[in-house]
């Protein structure tokens, strides 16, 4: 994984196609066949817990000539939006206009117009993902955390820096006031310093 945070709406539609079951569709998935290779193309994406675009799958199937090559694109846009109308494939919200539209599979598991079962991925591959979900969560928490511990620090450093300025502007200074503020803003200073350097 390329360490983008991934989204809820991201991690409900990864959830979503894991669970779901065979999904009926009233299109051919046959091997070989242009909706077949993209099926399998956002599978192989998906399964790494990305969501690819038209030129992600272009590239990733038919190489980089054909995702340059605007009339193909445009082709493969048309197959994707029959497959998005069949119930196949799901389109991501964007997150900027200019971006392109993002796929996701409602399913890994379907069954064609001709009634044949197409199942993309092993029990092997849903463990891996499953695991490669639930750690790329944890770490999301974990980033969270840190950016709670850091800001409450870095409130307790400034809070404890100003009370020692103070003190220090004061006609009298209060030793103690002043010992305390110095050390919680060296001990602030100093937690902070240890977390940026992991």
């Amino acid at each position: 994984m390329s360490g983008r945070r991934l989204s809820p709406i991201e991690i409900r539609f990864l959830e979503d196609a894991a669970r779901a079951d065979f999904v009926n569709c009233s299109i051919r998935l046959r091997e070989g066949e242009y909706q077949y290779n993209l099926v399998n193309a956002i599978a192989e994406f998906q399964l790494e817990l990305m969501f690819p675009d038209v030129k992600d799958l272009t590239r990733k199937k038919w190489g980089e000539e054909k995702a340059n090559d605007l009339q193909f694109v445009r082709k493969i846009q048309t197959i994707l939006k029959k497959m998005e109308k069949s119930n196949i494939v799901r389109i991501l919200p964007k997150k900027n206009p200019w971006q392109l539209q993002r796929y996701a599979l409602s399913s890994f598991k379907f069954q064609d117009s001709d009634k044949n079962s197409v199942v993309l991925a092993t029990d092997e591959q849903f463990k891996q993902m499953q695991e490669l979900l639930r750690f790329t969560l944890t770490e999301q928490e974990t980033g969270k955390t840190n950016y709670a511990a850091v800001f409450t620090l870095v409130f307790f450093a400034v809070l404890s820096y100003a009370v020692v300025v103070w003190s220090l502007v004061q006609p009298m200074i209060n030793s103690g006031v002043f010992i305390i503020a110095l050390s919680v803003s060296v001990m602030c200073s100093l937690a902070l310093g240890r977390m940026f350097a992991q």
